[in-house]
């Protein structure tokens, strides 16, 4: 990479000017910092803000984190999705704890074996609060240094991650890490975006291989991507004396220790009316029948998405019996909104509310 020093000083100044006020930004708490990392993973910045705030009004250091309920987590992260970085962020605050006396690690061996702290977050954590020279590589950095060096490696191949992490290393200003890896992130997210970059207003226009070959569009590269497979769900909302019936999904997994209503995937040979009371029958072992139709919603997670076929039921027979590590409760509907829910939950709980009192 060419003319190092004038590119790290044209980023130093525009991001002076630049940078947006970020709430993480005012401090150099590293444990604040670690949170704020952890919720930027795969969330919009917008999307964080409220989050991030109000997680740490309700903790405000490690050691409050580690004694408060996983429950109380999985709540307060309620809507933000990926929960298995809320359970890590929990895991890994009690080992701080336990072994760092509430004081995050200085050092990367450490750092990184905390649970769910990867290459980037610890590079962020060590520059950003501790001033050590790691660089960090996200989409965002890896979308500059790809217009930057022009480079046709793709950024969603695992095996390029190499070749993104030397270049970031190479172009890192080591007497101020912190800085610089905020800055290179901010121009990607503000600046060199994926769509409609703003070149005219780019720092390293001049610099840019992409931009002086007029193929800026054309990178980063990608590898093409598959299909976004499909599920038909079933979901029972199973009515007894006024409560619902829920379930706490494993710990381990997609939404782990969120709860839910009974569901299953529709198979090709059902009904979703025989899915949903199949779906009763075998988690919960009790017997329902079907009311009414409720509410069809849609919902996209990571690798899939979902058509969710929602149906209240009256429980008509059988106690609950669920194996662990699954549990269950039944709630009044004031109750179960205090429960940290799916989203897919959430879309349909306002036509639930409006229709409870028809089947109570």
């Amino acid at each position: 990479m060419e003319q190092i020093e004038p590119i790290r000083a044209a980023l130093s100044t525009w991001y002076n000017i630049h940078q947006r006020p970020l709430p993480w930004r005012r401090t150099r708490d590293p444990y604040a910092i670690w949170v704020s990392e952890v919720m930027l993973q795969q969330t919009q910045v917008a999307t964080v803000i409220p989050y991030y705030q109000r997680f740490l009004a309700s903790f405000e250091h490690v050691g409050r984190l580690a004694r408060a309920p996983l429950q109380k987590v999985l709540k307060l992260w309620e809507g933000l999705g990926y929960y298995s970085r809320a359970r890590n962020l929990h895991r890994a605050a009690g080992l701080v704890v336990q072994r760092h006396d509430g004081c995050l690690p200085e050092t990367w061996a450490e750092i990184r074996r905390l649970p769910g702290v990867g290459d980037y977050i610890a590079a962020a954590v060590l520059s950003i609060a501790l001033n050590k020279p790691h660089a960090v590589v996200d989409g965002n950095v890896k979308r500059v240094l790809a217009r930057l060096n022009q480079i046709e490696a793709p950024i969603n191949r695992s095996i390029s991650q190499r070749q993104y992490q030397a270049l970031a290393e190479a172009l890192l200003d080591r007497h101020h890490p912190g800085i610089f890896n905020q800055a290179l992130m901010e121009l990607g997210a503000l600046v060199c975006r994926a769509v409609n970059p703003a070149c005219l207003e780019c720092p390293l226009s001049c610099y840019c291989r992409a931009k002086a070959n007029a193929m800026v569009a054309e990178y980063p590269r990608r590898i093409k991507p598959p299909p976004v497979p499909h599920r038909h769900l079933a979901m029972g909302v199973v009515v007894k004396n006024n409560q619902l019936l829920v379930v706490r999904r494993p710990e381990n997994g997609l939404l782990g220790g969120l709860w839910e209503f009974p569901n299953q995937v529709v198979q090709a040979d059902q009904t979703p009316r025989t899915a949903c009371l199949q779906a009763i029958s075998e988690a919960t072992r009790t017997q329902a029948r079907i009311i009414q139709p409720l509410a069809r919603v849609r919902h996209a997670y990571t690798h899939f998405k979902v058509t969710a076929e929602i149906f209240i039921c009256r429980h008509v027979g059988g106690r609950v019996r669920i194996q662990p590590p699954l549990t269950h409760r039944w709630l009044t509907l004031d109750q179960l909104t205090e429960l940290p829910l799916p989203k897919l939950i959430h879309k349909f709980l306002p036509a639930l509310k409006k229709a409870f009192s028809l089947t109570t």
